[in-house]
C-alpha cells in the first residue's frame, strides 16, 4: 500500500521593528544586523542548497533597515554604537558610556547555546560576574582590552553556523580566542558588512529560482484589524476593555497606505509584485481581507486559532477535518491558509531540546500521521509557519542539523510535496476552496487580539497614538508643512503604528527589555510631534508600563514563533 500524499508549505517570517531613533539617526538596538549575520544568512544557505520549496515573508521595515546598514558599511559612517565599538581605534581610552554599553549588550544571547560552547567567551562572562560582584567600582578594574575582546566575541557568537563553516575570518578569530587587535576587529567588521549587504540579493536570487516565494507584510508591521476598528477585539473576546478612543482615527486610509507602500517596495526590490502576505502577527479580519483583495493580493496566512474560533460558533471545530484546507471568506477576498499551531510550535519551542536528526524525523513522522488520518478522498495541505529568526539561537549550532536533515528528508520523501502558496494555488487540482461561514478577527496568538490591546498599558499606548494621529491630521490639513516634511511625518506615524510596541507593553513589574521598548515607543511619538512642529506632550515623559495592573501576558513570551 502506497503512502498517503500530503502537501506542505513552510513559511519563514523575517521581521524586526524599526530600531532607529530618527531624531538622532542612531540605531538603539542591534538586532537587525545580528539576525542578518546569523539567521537570515543561515536560512538562505539552507534554501540555496536543498531543493525544497518554501515561502519567505520579508517585512518592509526589516528590508529598509538592512539597506540602511548596507549603506553604513559602504560609507564607513556607522550609526550603531555596537558597530562603532567594534571598529574603534585603541588610541584613546574607552569612555564610561562605551564600557557600560558593552556590558549591557554583549551578553544578550542564549547562554547555553551561544556562550557556554566557547571557553574564551565563557571566561569573559565569568570576569563580568566577578567584577559586578564588587559593586560599581568593580567595572573600573577591567582593562580596555577586555571590552575589545568582549565586543569581538559577541559578534562571533552571533554569526550563523554556515558563516562559521565558510568564513576564513570568523574561523581564524574563533581559533585565536583572545587578545584581538584592531586589525582583527576591522576584518570582522568587513565580513559583517559583506554578509549584511548580501542578504537581499540572496533572497532575490532564491525567488528567481522558482522554489522560493517572497511575500510581504504592511509597511511597519501594524496589527491590521485594530487599525480598522478597535472593536475587532470583541469578536473573539467580547468582555475585554477598549482604549478611551473608540477607534483609530482614519484607520482605513492608514492601513491602505501601509499596504500600498509594502506592495510597491516589494515590486521595486524584487522585480515582481508580492502575490501573498503574512500579515503582522497573522492578524486578520474580514474588512482587512477585503482591502487586500481590492489590491490584487491572492493569498493570506493566519493562525489556527482564528479558524477554530470562527468555526466553533458555526457547529464546532475539528483539526483533522477543518485545518488542512484553503479557505475563502467571501468571493472578493484572498485565499486564506491557516497555520498548524502544533507543528509550528514544535519547531519554535520544543525541538531545540532534541537532537537535530531526531527532531527532523519526528516532524516528518507527524506529517505522515496527518496524511494517514485524513479522509481518503483528500490530500491535506499543512502550513507550518513561524519566524525564521528567534528560534535558532536556542538550537545547537543555530539549528544547522535540524534544518539540513529536515530539508533532506522532505526532498527524499515520496509522498510529501513542498510548495509555495502561489505554486499550490496554481495547480488545477486545488481549484476548490472551502468557504468560511464566518470570520472572527484574531491573530496567531490564541486566535484573538489581546496581545496588543485590552490591558491598561496597551490601552494607554493606543490612546497616546490616537492623540498623536489627531494632531497629525490637523497639521496635515492645515497645509503648513512642505511635501518633504509631510512625508517624514507620515513615515514616522507609520513606524509608531507597528505591532511590536504594543506586544512588549505590560503592567506589573516590567523587565528592562520591556522598559526599553516603552521608552523607544514614546521617543518615536515625541519625534512625530517635533516633525509636526508641535510641542511634545508632557505625558510622553511618563512610562506607559506601570505597576498598577495585571501583566500583559504575551509580553512575557519568547518571540521564538510567528
Amino acid at each position: 500500500m502506497s503512502a498517503r500524499r500530503l502537501d506542505l508549505v513552510l513559511l519563514w517570517h523575517m521581521h524586526q521593528p524599526d530600531y532607529r531613533d530618527h531624531a538622532s539617526g542612531e540605531f538603539t538596538l542591534p538586532w537587525v544586523y545580528l539576525h542578518a549575520i546569523k539567521d537570515y544568512a543561515d536560512m538562505a544557505w539552507h534554501l540555496e542548497r536543498h531543493e525544497v520549496c518554501a515561502v519567505v515573508n520579508l517585512a518592509p521595515v526589516l528590508l529598509d533597515q538592512l539597506e540602511d546598514y548596507g549603506a553604513q558599511f559602504a560609507s564607513g559612517v556607522l550609526r550603531d554604537p555596537l558597530l562603532r565599538l567594534l571598529a574603534r581605534e585603541e588610541t584613546t581610552p574607552l569612555t564610561s558610556v562605551e564600557r557600560q554599553h558593552a556590558l549591557a549588550q554583549c551578553f544578550h544571547a542564549d547562554h547555553h547555546s551561544m556562550v557556554e560552547p566557547f571557553p574564551p567567551y565563557r571566561q569573559l562572562a565569568e570576569v563580568q560576574r566577578a567584577a559586578l560582584s564588587q559593586g560599581p567600582e568593580g567595572i573600573g578594574y577591567l582593562a580596555d582590552h577586555y571590552f575589545y575582546d568582549l565586543v569581538t566575541w559577541y559578534h562571533l557568537a552571533w554569526t550563523g553556523e554556515t558563516v562559521r563553516r565558510e568564513s576564513e575570518v570568523v574561523a581564524r578569530l574563533m581559533s585565536e580566542g583572545a587578545d584581538f587587535t584592531h586589525a582583527d576587529r576591522a576584518a570582522l567588521l568587513a565580513e559583517i558588512g559583506a554578509l549584511v549587504r548580501a542578504i537581499v540579493p540572496r533572497y532575490r536570487r532564491l525567488a528567481e529560482s522558482g522554489r522560493v516565494e517572497l511575500s510581504t507584510t504592511p509597511q511597519h508591521h501594524p496589527i491590521a484589524p485594530l487599525l480598522l476598528d478597535f472593536h475587532a477585539l470583541h469578536e473573539a473576546t467580547p468582555q475585554a476593555p477598549l482604549p478611551e478612543f473608540g477607534r483609530y482615527p482614519g484607520g482605513i486610509a492608514r492601513l491602505g497606505a501601509q499596504i500600498d507602500v509594502a506592495l510597491a517596495d516589494h515590486a521595486a526590490r524584487f522585480g515582481e509584485p508580492a502575490r501573498g502576505m503574512w500579515p503582522a502577527e497573522g492578524a486578520i479580519s474580514l474588512a482587512f481581507l477585503r482591502q487586500l483583495g481590492e489590491r490584487g493580493v491572492r493569498w493570506v496566512a493566519s493562525g489556527e486559532g482564528v479558524l477554530a474560533i470562527s468555526l466553533r460558533e458555526q457547529g464546532g471545530y475539528d483539526r483533522g477535518r477543518d485545518l488542512y484546507h484553503a479557505y475563502r471568506a467571501d468571493a472578493t477576498s484572498p485565499v486564506v491558509f491557516f497555520r498548524d499551531d502544533r507543528l509550528s510550535d514544535l519547531i519554535g519551542f520544543e525541538y531545540r531540546h532534541w537532537h537535530g536528526r531526531d527532531a527532523a524525523s519526528n516532524l516528518i513522522g507527524e506529517l505522515e500521521r496527518i496524511a494517514r488520518e485524513s479522509p481518503q478522498e483528500e490530500t491535506p495541505l499543512v502550513a507550518v509557519i513561524l519566524d525564521g529568526e528567534n528560534a535558532w539561537e536556542h538550537f545547537p549550532y543555530n539549528g544547522f542539523y535540524f534544518l539540513s536533515d529536515l530539508y533532506q528528508g522532505l526532498r527524499a520523501h515520496s509522498a510529501i510535496r513542498t510548495w509555495t502558496f502561489s505554486g499550490y494555488l496554481g495547480q488545477p487540482a486545488t481549484a476548490a476552496r472551502r468557504t468560511l461561514p464566518a470570520l472572527k478577527a484574531g491573530s496567531w496568538v490564541q486566535g484573538n487580539l489581546l496581545t496588543w490591546i485590552g490591558t491598561p498599558a496597551k490601552n494607554r499606548a493606543w490612546d497616546l497614538l490616537c492623540s498623536a494621529k489627531q494632531s497629525f491630521d490637523l497639521v496635515i490639513a492645515s497645509g503648513r508643512l512642505s511635501t518633504a516634511a509631510q512625508d517624514a511625518a507620515r513615515r514616522q506615524l507609520s513606524d509608531c503604528e507597528g505591532s511590536d510596541w504594543f506586544w512588549w507593553l505590560q503592567d506589573g513589574s516590567p523587565s528592562p527589555a520591556i522598559l526599553a521598548f516603552d521608552h523607544l515607543f514614546r521617543a518615536k511619538l515625541a519625534h512625530l510631534y517635533r516633525l509636526l512642529g508641535l510641542p511634545v506632550p508632557a505625558r510622553l515623559a511618563e512610562p506607559i508600563c506601570r505597576g498598577d495592573g495585571e501583566g500583559g501576558g504575551a509580553a512575557a513570551m519568547r518571540r521564538s514563533d510567528a
